[in-house]
């Protein structure tokens, strides 16, 4: 394999969402052609693809032509299975290894990584067996059990205030391997993304700032309104981690900010995360354009943010009106674009559903206090709940 890919070379996408269709336009935008390999029809990367593969992930066929086309290859989604990495990886680079991405996906492989190399954890315990779950230490309820796979935006995820209710949950996940996590006082939550080449060389983003509702991403707000010092924090602990794994490619760290100061890692996603979208319009360089040219074995690009910036997330629920109809239709976009400095991004997905990510919005500004004020009327103007919380 030849250190650096060239322009015009192919690159290859295991997966077909939003976040493969972001880095599908940074790469060809940079002169790579890409292929993607997802099962789905209509799918939002597969529409910008310089070729879409149809195939299951672990299709014979489908994963021998994307490697006999893409010189590197990577993934959007850590739920991609390791043995379609690993096949990869035989004539490719493969950015993230399947090793970095197998931790990833499993809650109890990633706890006990994250612990083992000396990160703070919320305390924890794992819930195996529904004798685990009867003898759960008392000290960690309330807490909230979690999937050990296949969790996500709020997802497989059940708030428990007693042994009792942490066996029905656990059994209510199916009796399958989860995580009993205390819930920690938290001040707010932060995430950090971050950058690794092959030769070890980092960059971080800016610490953003997330807000959730209902257990999905709502708003970041970018830079995160905490002190300098928990800032700098923030992204050596991110560092670390990165360089703990071993990782190749883009990787975010989300953690938590305690009432009393502490920053604990709550997980990490292999892959460019919804927090980080904000890069795409408010730093020199996106973090998908960084994805790209990890993968290609090029030099990493600045990360400065150059103004202040506000990513609310549009989910289906705006296409029915906040919720209020029951009949989905097109929202009236020209509510956002009058504002000269907003940044509608649309992920191209053929059909709204309540609680589906179906695009983001990017309120830039001299200042947050502005940036938070257009994400406020946008909030407003769309139905989407919560402006007053801004």
């Amino acid at each position: 394999m030849s250190p650096v890919v060239p322009p015009g070379a192919w690159l290859g996408l295991l997966g077909g969402g939003q976040l493969g269709r972001m880095f599908c336009m940074a790469a060809q935008s940079l002169g790579y052609r890409v292929a993607v390999l997802d099962p789905g029809g209509q799918s939002p990367a597969g529409s910008v693809a310089d070729r879409h593969l149809r195939a299951d992930y672990l299709d014979p066929q489908g994963l021998a032509e994307l490697a006999r086309l893409a010189s590197a290859a990577t993934t959007e989604f850590e739920n991609v299975p390791a043995t379609a990495l690993d096949f990869l990886a035989r004539t490719a680079r493969v950015c993230p290894a399947a090793a970095s991405v197998a931790i990833a996906q499993d809650r109890i492989r990633e706890k006990s990584f994250l612990s083992g190399n000396g990160f703070g954890v919320a305390p924890y315990a794992v819930l195996a067996s529904r004798d685990d779950a009867r003898g759960a230490d008392a000290a960690l309820f309330p807490g909230i059990v979690k999937s050990a796979r296949m969790g996500y935006d709020g997802k497989g995820q059940i708030r428990v205030a007693s042994r009792e209710e942490a066996d029905d949950a656990w059994t209510a996940m199916g009796a399958v391997p989860c995580v009993l996590e205390q819930l920690v006082p938290l001040a707010c939550e932060v995430s950090v993304v971050v950058a690794r080449t092959e030769q070890g060389d980092t960059a971080t983003w800016p610490v953003a700032e997330n807000r959730h509702r209902d257990g999905i991403l709502d708003v970041s707000i970018v830079p995160a309104g905490v002190p300098d010092a928990l800032t700098a924090k923030a992204r050596a602990i991110a560092t670390a981690v990165a360089a703990k794994l071993d990782y190749r490619g883009v990787l975010c760290v989300e953690m938590f900010v305690t009432t009393g100061g502490k920053l604990l890692v709550n997980e990490i996603a292999p892959r460019p995360h919804n927090s980080g979208h904000y890069t795409i319009d408010a730093c020199v360089t996106s973090q998908f354009e960084q994805q790209a040219r990890v993968l290609a074995g090029m030099p990493l690009g600045d990360t400065r943010q150059h103004e202040p910036a506000v990513m609310v997330n549009l989910l289906g629920d705006v296409w029915f009106a906040g919720g209020q109809s029951t009949v989905a239709r097109e929202p009236d976009w020209t509510r956002v674009l009058r504002h000269p400095a907003a940044k509608l991004h649309l992920y191209g997905k053929a059909e709204p559903r309540r609680g589906r990510k179906m695009g983001h919005v990017t309120c830039l500004a001299p200042t947050i206090a502005e940036a938070l004020a257009t994400a406020r009327a946008i909030k407003r103007d769309l139905a989407i709940p919560g402006a007053e919380d801004l």
